[in-house]
């Protein structure tokens, strides 16, 4: 009971600000990752017509790159390093910079290698978004206040593709597809001026000094959980990828939509998302507010929420196309129940100590299948010259991603990391 009080807290007017600037972040940064899908259609077009003349084999390795960079950047440790060593509001800030920087530059880009080399750069700059909202939010909010936090990230991070399919789409069919780059990656850098200005500074919630050295990448590979979040994370993003980079291409190649009509329902979809990620968020930190534990709380949401969004395979059987869109939104309300509970529970193993780096090798072995999930679309509809069996494989991995949830992942509790594995702390740091 003395922990009432705690529990019915609200978010101070720092917290609320810093919170309310990483949203607009994370959905700028989901308008820059996902705008080269969007594109898609006017690059397989011909050199005469603006394009470049990709096939689909083609457009999925590029759309590929940024994962590529993205992933490794973390599995190799350099993410983590940064977050050890510097201030995560200033590593973020550097960060947001050079994306942003790449984005703008990939509007004047006019050669297959010349993009792919920035999406490269794109994926570097941007592996850093994660690891930091988890270091922040682990060190700067409770556990009561981080579904919901947690929920408005994801939000934003399916608003933004929301918003750049809508507007993106649209003006690229009027104005072609290198304007919209550069303009885009120009405004975006006006929000480094509030960041600098009210961006989180001191030791947050943590009131006293770790009693023993942060855990090294060594001591979190030893953890059951970890491994059951590296899976779940990797089954629910190739879900998500597979939405993100390859639905504006199906619509209009399969479903013979228009450009226009592509943007609408590709920014509804995405829409589902985002308000099903925040409505579910809420409910999760009220639900253990008032008593339920974390372990059943954010088990019930990113199991229940997987194994539901596998109503996406009829979407590519139903020949009404009002009935397909209609699963696709179902699907996407389902999913959101997923991604505004996964990092929240994450958060809560790792805690302060290991949040940064465990999210880092986390999102990294996750954002392989932003490498797999495009690329293997691509080329399952090269061969076969229809979307089905790209469903197929997302509803197949989508539905590991609950069993890694529900059976590998343990208690939700911070794991004491005050206690060395196989009797040693030497991997402290590694």
């Amino acid at each position: 009971m003395s922990t009432l009080p705690a529990v019915r807290t609200k978010l101070s007017r720092a917290q609320t600000t810093v919170l309310a600037l990483l949203v607009v972040s994370i959905f700028i940064n989901y308008i820059d990752r996902s705008n080269l899908s969007i594109a898609g259609p006017l690059l397989i077009a011909s050199p005469e017509k603006g394009g470049l003349g990709l096939d689909p084999a083609r457009l999925g390795q590029l759309l590929s790159a940024f994962f590529w960079a993205y992933a490794l950047c973390q599995l190799l440790g350099l993410v983590g390093f940064v977050l050890d060593r510097f201030d995560v509001a200033w590593v973020y800030a550097a960060a947001y910079l050079m994306w942003s920087a790449a984005t703008a530059v990939t509007g004047l880009a006019g050669t297959f290698g010349v993009l792919f080399g920035l999406r490269l750069l794109l994926g570097m700059a941007e592996s850093a978004a994660y690891p930091s909202y988890s270091r922040i939010f682990a060190t700067h909010f409770p556990e009561h206040h981080r579904g919901l936090a947690n929920g408005l990230i994801d939000a934003g991070s399916k608003f933004g593709p929301a918003l750049g399919t809508l507007v993106g789409g649209m003006l690229m069919a009027r104005f072609g597809w290198r304007p919209f780059f550069f303009v885009l990656g120009a405004v975006s850098l006006a929000w480094l001026v509030p960041w600098m200005k009210w961006m989180p500074r001191g030791k947050g919630i943590v009131t006293e000094p770790a009693a023993y050295p942060p855990p090294g990448v060594l001591h979190i590979l030893r953890q059951r959980s970890a491994w059951g979040s590296f899976g779940g994370l990797f089954c629910g993003n190739y879900f998500w990828y597979f939405l993100l980079t390859w639905l504006p291409s199906y619509m209009v190649m399969e479903r013979h939509f228009s450009m226009d009509r592509m943007a609408t329902m590709g920014a509804l979809a995405f829409l589902a998302i985002g308000l099903s990620s925040t409505l579910c968020g809420w409910l999760s930190d009220h639900w253990i507010a008032a008593g339920a534990t974390p372990t059943r709380v954010r088990k019930t949401f990113t199991v229940g929420g997987l194994t539901l969004s596998t109503i996406i395979l009829p979407v590519a059987m139903v020949e009404s196309k009002s009935l397909s869109m209609a699963l696709l939104f179902i699907a996407c309300i389902f999913f959101g129940m997923w991604s505004s509970n996964h990092w929240a529970l994450i958060q809560t193993l790792a805690g302060p100590p290991a949040a940064g780096k465990w999210t880092a090798v986390q999102n990294g072995v996750g954002n392989l299948a932003g490498v797999a999930a495009p690329a293997l679309t691509g080329l399952v509809v090269q061969r076969t010259g229809q979307f089905f069996w790209a469903f197929a494989v997302a509803t197949g991995i989508v539905l590991a991603g609950a069993f890694f949830y529900m059976f590998v992942i343990g208690p939700i509790e911070q794991v004491d990391w005050s206690r060395p594995t196989n009797g040693s702390a030497a991997n402290v740091g590694i």
